[in-house]
């Protein structure tokens, strides 16, 4: 955790200097970005909301995901997290975003999409987005550490390239 905090750290003194608002989407890591962000003292200065959107129902009342993108391609895909990333954007005064969906396990697993399967979408209101799945090895607690790490490693590889 304490490497987890030191990047969330960073992200934050990345996110004030490049003068971004960031937002999260989050599903399989229920709050975990929104968490390490929030865990900076005065971090209201560049973390605007988190969405924790677990159930299907929530990311299409909260996030505007369709109900047709679900069925096609089912809540752990990259066309669903992408979704979610332009949702939170709209949602908030936020300026960059993550989007996570995965299978943490024990249970969820099917034979295309194995536990450990994590989607990511990030996005920007200035046209940056980056859409990727990662397959992360080890326990639930393992793998959402692994999709928090990431998702913020991304961000801030990105505003490093800003700065």
């Amino acid at each position: 955790m304490n490497h987890i905090v030191a990047l969330s750290q960073q992200v934050g003194q990345q996110l004030l200097a490049a003068q971004q608002m960031m937002t999260s989407a989050e599903s399989c890591t229920g709050g975990g970005v929104a968490y390490a962000i929030t865990e900076t003292a005065g971090s209201s200065a560049w973390f605007d909301r988190a969405f924790v959107t677990y159930s299907n129902q929530a990311k299409q009342e909260m996030l505007g995901v369709r109900s047709q993108t679900l069925l096609e391609y089912g809540a752990v895909s990259e066309p669903v997290v992408v979704e979610m990333v332009y949702g939170a954007l709209l949602h908030s005064q936020a300026t960059i975003g993550v989007a996570i969906s995965g299978i943490a396990g024990p249970s969820g697993a099917t034979e295309d999409k194995p536990v450990g399967t994590v989607c990511f979408a990030w996005a920007s209101n200035q046209g940056w987005q980056r859409v990727e799945t990662v397959y992360f090895q080890g326990d639930r607690a393992s793998v959402r550490e692994q999709a928090i790490i990431h998702a913020l490693q991304i961000i801030s590889d990105h505003l490093s390239s800003m700065i």
